[in-house]
């Protein structure tokens, strides 16, 4: 038995939501109970207790939409690489990089994710994958990091037609083979989607066979008119929108996550909505690629399961969460708006989308969940209550203030430090990975 207390805890269970002086009781991967420290120390003398000092207890953090593969392009030079809009960045940097990963860089960058995730507070995550070089097994390679560090993983390979035939059918396989490994693993740490492209780099045949391939009741996680670009070749090329082209193919749905969407239209957002299909937010990576802000407040108002996510920007979702409420008030030109949508996509929405996935209760602090829990050094100077839990979040924490990372019940950070892992060690090695990585992209 495992306890965390003497914390301000926020519960994101509306029936329970904030203590003032809250403890967790976990037993194994599993919440026994929450409730007053005092209260549950007497009830479990034997348990161990780990204190929050006065800070915050919440559910552990989860990622709606990253890319682990972009861990070793954090400050990378390319010879010639000179953009002039979204397609050069993509083909330049991003496709310049997964076409010279090999195996050992896929996992290493794996490694340097999980190291992040945990310091951050991130408990599970879906990862979007892509590594030309070496497609056979790097979806297996991330799992085994994800293993090793306990991160809950939900995992696809990008499957595209940009580096032809021989690799768009290398790609759907080890989605095949990934999804249904997965699929046998038990233990509610690891699972699966079919990974695809944007649309313009997915011709007809090869979204048939993509779908010809999928496993029964396999779900779809895709990039969607992240760009203006995509939209322009769906309609050109196939006569029709992202969205729709989608549908055609039966590939929305509750179990597909479309990246992005950024550029869709009402009617679009109507048949996400009639489908039941999920979308994954990205302020960040779009301010970044300055490809416009996405009508997210409107697809959350028509009731469309909109998560948070950050396209590789970054591993602090508390972040995101921040330039996710400010990119829609200046976009809308309105300061009152996104103060419950962020927390929503974020809080509500990742939750939902990782309970769905990963078949347990996640997000949320309560008898039954699974015991995904953080601590954060965050001491109010102010009145901290049920009222304004939302403004304490986006004004005073972030993803460096966790100072305990539990991942169904085992301790992955306890006080800043990493428990079982030589951090240092592992960075020294993806180090040496990285400059030889860039030293072959630069040859």
């Amino acid at each position: 038995m495992l306890l965390l207390g003497n914390g301000r805890m926020i519960t994101r269970d509306a029936s329970n939501p904030f203590l003032i002086n809250g403890c967790v009781a976990m037993d194994g991967g599993t919440i026994s109970e929450v409730g007053d420290t005092a209260l549950l120390r007497a009830r479990y003398p034997e348990a161990r207790f780990i204190d929050a000092r006065g800070g915050v207890i919440m559910p552990g953090l989860i990622n709606a939409h990253g890319h682990i593969y972009s861990a070793f392009a954090r400050g990378m030079g390319i010879k010639h690489y000179n953009p002039k809009g979204f397609l050069d960045i993509l083909d330049g940097l991003w496709w310049t990089l997964d076409r010279n990963l090999l195996l050992p860089e896929t996992r290493l960058s794996a490694d340097a994710t999980m190291i992040d995730c945990i310091e951050n507070g991130v408990t599970a995550m879906f990862d979007h994958h892509a590594s030309y070089g070496q497609i056979e097994g790097s979806l297996f390679a991330i799992a085994d990091s994800a293993k090793e560090y306990g991160v809950r993983a939900n995992l696809c390979y990008e499957v595209s037609d940009r580096d032809g035939e021989a690799k768009m059918r290398a790609g759907v396989q080890e989605n095949v083979d990934f999804i249904e490994f997965a699929r046998r693993d038990k233990t509610g740490m690891l699972a699966g989607l079919f990974g695809m492209h944007a649309q313009f780099t997915l011709c007809d045949a090869t979204m048939d066979y993509c779908v010809s391939k999928a496993p029964a009741g396999a779900g779809y996680h895709i990039h969607v008119a992240e760009g203006i670009e995509d939209v322009y070749a769906c309609l050109k090329e196939h006569g029709k929108r992202p969205v729709y082209r989608l549908h055609d193919f039966g590939i929305l749905g509750e179990n597909t996550i479309c990246g992005h969407c950024t550029h869709v239209s009402d009617a679009e957002i109507d048949l996400l909505k009639e489908t039941n299909s999920n979308v994954a937010h990205n302020p960040e990576s779009n301010m970044g690629n300055a490809i416009g802000c996405p009508p997210t407040i409107t697809m959350l108002h028509k009731g469309v399961c909109v998560g948070l996510g950050t396209d590789g920007y970054t591993n602090d979702m508390l972040e995101s969460l921040k330039v996710a409420k400010l990119l829609h008030q200046h976009n809308l030109h309105d300061a009152t708006t996104a103060w419950a949508e962020a927390p929503q996509m974020l809080f509500d929405n990742n939750a939902k989308l990782a309970s769905q996935f990963f078949g347990r209760e996640l997000g949320m602090l309560k008898a039954g969940a699974a015991a995904d829990v953080i601590a954060l050094d965050y001491t109010p100077l102010t009145p901290m209550d049920v009222l304004n839990i939302g403004g304490h979040v986006l004004f005073g924490m972030g993803g460096r203030n966790v100072t305990h990372t539990i991942i169904d019940g085992k301790v992955r950070m306890e006080n800043r430090e990493l428990v079982g892992v030589d951090k240092q060690a592992v960075l020294a090695r993806c180090r040496e990975a990285a400059q030889g990585l860039w030293n072959r992209i630069n040859a």
